[in-house]
């Protein structure tokens, strides 16, 4: 028994055409940063709990091609960015550190399309938050 080799089964050349990949997305859901975020005088100075979270729609060229590291997108470098960012400055605006963390994802090589929304969790009680999405889409459209 212990000759015999698992059957893998070989399905290059089997999908059809119609089944091919024609979307590939990452997402990162949630990531809590401390920032110094808000306008009011009591937020200014006192660093608070963000949610970011990013959709990323990559070229289906982008989908690994091998299941390896090197064919992979980066998700560690994706958080310590979006860290890095949130934490470089003060923001008045969730929309201006949306804006910030949207441009530097838009730059990277295969995005087709991108969504990055904010949260601030600890506003409002009763709500679960209260933040800004930027899209490379409409909504309505949708």
């Amino acid at each position: 028994m212990s000759d015999i080799l698992p059957f893998t089964p070989r399905l290059e050349g089997l999908v059809p055409a119609s089944l091919r990949v024609q979307s590939f997305k990452i997402h990162l859901d949630s990531l809590e940063v401390m920032t110094d975020i808000g306008f009011h005088h009591f937020e200014i100075g006192t660093p608070q709990r963000l949610l970011v979270s990013v959709e990323v729609w990559l070229d289906p060229a982008q989908v690994p091609s091998a299941d390896s590291e090197a064919h992979a997108w980066n998700y560690d470098h994706l958080k310590l960015e979006i860290e890095r960012i949130a934490s470089a400055k003060r923001f008045n605006l969730q929309e201006t550190l949306a804006a910030e963390v949207y441009d530097w994802i838009a730059a990277r090589s295969g995005v087709r399309a991108l969504k990055v929304a904010t949260c601030k969790p600890d506003i409002y009680p009763g709500a679960q938050g209260v933040g800004v999405e930027l899209s490379s889409f409409s909504e309505y459209n949708r």
